[in-house]
């Protein structure tokens, strides 16, 4: 399975809806996050049970505000 993008209008029913789910939260301008990202789609592949999402918090400041992400790269896990 490859990577979903998600936002705030989503991002609960994705976290809700599905056993696993790794959220990967970042920005086109960080560095670290776009060194993260092709092990984050790497990883999804070879784990199709479980879902793996990523956050632009750049686009979605309201859902980074409301998780409290105040760095990233930033990895959650919900189960």
């Amino acid at each position: 399975m490859t990577t979903v993008d998600i936002t705030t209008a989503d991002f609960e029913s994705t976290v809700t809806e599905n056993d696993i789910v790794l959220v990967d939260f970042w920005a086109e301008w960080c560095g670290p996050c776009k060194a993260f990202g092709p092990v984050f789609e790497k990883v999804s592949g070879k784990n199709p049970e479980i879902t793996f999402a990523k956050v632009d918090t750049d686009a979605e400041q309201q859902l980074g505000a409301m998780l409290q992400i105040q760095s990233i790269p930033t990895l959650m896990a919900f189960r």
